[in-house]
């Protein structure tokens, strides 16, 4: 009977191991291709696309605003998907662990754990039609309400989440404030 609990043991711990190895590398659920962006794609069609394609639609009348936001929404989704891809979370994450002590906001007594969501927070909530501070309102409030464990205060957690941002703008944009989606040679290491 022990050799039993053993082995059912066993096949719990290498489940949890493979768990966590597709959340580290941000596995598409439905393709398990590394780097899913969701996120991304979510925020392209609801910021961008949707508004746009309204406003066009909207010459043709009523009917021609809702086809109008739905084209638009797939044409943001698309948008919003280049965007995230451009930004693999895993390199992001690794960047951040080897970095974040040598930031000058970094105090001891967090460890990276309790950094890591201010730093997923500003990558993933990049938009290159906005700056951080027209953001910012929305991105305290979504620290405030999901990220207490953390022990960071939103001021703490500011800097990181901004750093991260700006990382994340110095990737897709050019330095005149240019952001392509295409360039992907931008990676900065």
């Amino acid at each position: 009977m022990a050799k039993k609990n053993e082995i059912r043991n066993d096949d719990v711990r290498n489940e949890t191991r493979n768990e966590t190895r597709k959340e580290l590398r941000n596995e598409d659920p439905l393709s398990g291709q590394a780097g899913a962006h969701p996120v991304g794609t979510g925020l392209g069609a609801a910021l961008g696309g949707a508004a746009a394609g309204a406003v066009v639609g909207t010459v043709a009348g009523p009917v021609g605003t809702v086809i109008g936001a739905v084209a638009g929404a797939v044409a943001g989704g698309y948008g919003g998907k280049a965007i995230a891809e451009s930004i693999d979370p895993t390199v992001e994450t690794e960047y951040w662990r080897d970095n974040y002590t040598s930031r000058d906001y970094y105090d001891r007594n967090y460890g990276y754990e309790a950094y890591e969501p201010a730093y997923r927070m500003g990558w993933e909530n990049f938009d290159p039609n906005a700056r951080f501070e027209d953001r910012e309102s929305d991105l305290q409030k979504r620290w405030e309400s999901e990220n207490k464990s953390t022990g960071l205060s939103w001021e703490n957690a500011r800097r990181a989440t901004k750093d991260a941002w700006e990382r994340t703008a110095g990737q897709c944009c050019t330095p005149d404030g240019n952001c392509s989606t295409d360039d992907r040679s931008r990676r900065a290491k």
